[in-house]
């Protein structure tokens, strides 16, 4: 019979699933490409200054990508 009372030690306590294969090598990369293109279109953007909401919406992701690599780095570290 189980307890229902049973506190799980540091050793018992369930790991995270880490997704393994291509798509595991494949997030930080993307991230980073992202990060790139979207950095570019940003300063592209801002500098023309014609279109306002696509320069703050591509410094948005650059944002985005960012705290993305950030968490993925915490998450991830060994």
């Amino acid at each position: 019979m189980t307890d229902s009372h049973h506190v799980l030690q540091a050793s018992e306590a369930p790991r995270p699933v880490r997704p393994t294969g291509a798509r595991a090598g494949m997030v930080r990369p993307v991230l980073w490409f992202l990060l790139m293109v979207s950095t570019v279109l940003n300063i592209v953007f801002s500098s023309v200054g014609d279109n306002v909401l696509a320069g703050a919406g591509f410094g948005l992701a650059v944002l985005a990508c960012v705290a993305a690599l950030i968490a993925h780095h915490y998450r991830h570290r060994r």
